[in-house]
């Protein structure tokens, strides 16, 4: 058995997922991670270490045209290769706002979508340590708070859905292990040119910042993504003691309620609003949440503070609102 295959067996013990009888979802997009994710669950099910059905998802965002959809034709063809159901759609992301999180939105609502038509009892991405820690420095160089700089978890659930997000690979896979497992298993993979983009901050993190990083620390990467796992406990510590009369679903809050409330209530409420009402905090800094905090202190009607994903706060007649534009 491969040392990678024997790593994801592994993870699978330490996180208890179930090794029989369950349905799940494997989202392969075609690059080296998913690939080789994919590979090893099939290796898995070749040795009957795992008898789960899979089914094999892939969203095709639209975004690249003719590689776009050579993407969709091979990971179908690596899906009917080795025996496994395969599944596509093809989405249409929308341009204004940040792209990459439009797109996410998009797959990700596809992947639930999928989960919930074939009662599955878990979707896995294959998430590596290497987007442990280029999302943490990402979040640092915005601004985040405890809650951006923490580890993302290699389980939870959907919001309102028992259907898990399992991420396998995230606790001990480095981008390195799964391209030489996919040359090891002799499998080709897909490359993204938007991963070498550099209009985007993750690739010039990915290319720029943590090489260099690397002359001071040559584990670095491993290193961010276990600062990340330590934060983690601190995350969304509860609130207690809150003033009656805030509900977070609502759109708008009185300011006088949210005026009550100590700096830290205040921090924690306005996220978890903000939340409610966005859907993620994706790409929201502690500078956007200070933004609003100065809508609060003002005595001043009609200021407005804008947030990433083409939506804003404004305060206006005693409320603060959320405004999707």
């Amino acid at each position: 058995m491969h040392r990678f295959v024997r790593g994801l067996i592994t993870e699978w013990r330490r996180l208890e997922l179930p090794f029989s009888d369950k349905t799940i979802i494997a989202a392969v997009s075609g690059g080296a991670d998913s690939v080789a994710m994919f590979l090893a669950l099939a290796d898995l099910r070749r040795r009957e270490k795992l008898t789960n059905h899979l089914i094999v998802a892939h969203f095709d965002h639209g975004l690249r045209g003719k590689e776009s959809s050579s993407d969709v034709r091979f990971v179908g063809r690596l899906a009917e290769d080795l025996g496994f159901a395969f599944v596509t759609a093809k989405g249409s992301i929308k341009k204004r706002g940040n792209l990459e999180q439009n797109a996410r939105r998009a797959r990700y609502d596809f992947l639930l979508n999928m989960a919930r038509s074939a009662n599955a009892f878990a979707i896995l991405t294959a998430h590596t340590i290497n987007d442990q820690a280029e999302t943490f420095l990402l979040n640092l160089i915005r601004g985040s708070g405890p809650s951006g700089l923490s580890a993302m978890p290699p389980v939870r659930t959907f919001e309102n859905e028992s259907i898990l997000l399992v991420r396998p690979l995230l606790r001990w896979a480095l981008r390195e292990d799964t391209e030489s497992f996919c040359r090891d298993a002799g499998c080709d993979f897909r490359t993204d040119a938007m991963n070498t983009d550099p209009a985007f901050s993750r690739v010039r993190i990915r290319r720029e910042l943590i090489p260099a990083l690397k002359k001071y620390n040559p584990r670095i990467v491993e290193t961010l993504a276990k600062t990340a796992g330590l934060i983690a406990p601190s995350v969304n510590p509860p609130i207690v003691g809150l003033p009656d009369g805030i509900d977070v679903s609502r759109p708008a809050l009185a300011l006088s309620t949210l005026r009550q409330l100590s700096k830290h209530e205040l921090k924690a409420t306005l996220r978890l609003w903000l939340k409610a009402n966005r859907g993620d905090l994706r790409g929201v800094s502690l500078r956007h949440i200070e933004a609003i905090e100065q809508l609060i202190l003002s005595t001043k009607s009609g200021r407005i503070a804008e947030l990433p994903g083409n939506v804003a706060v404004r305060r206006s007649s005693g409320s603060l609102i959320y405004v999707p534009k």
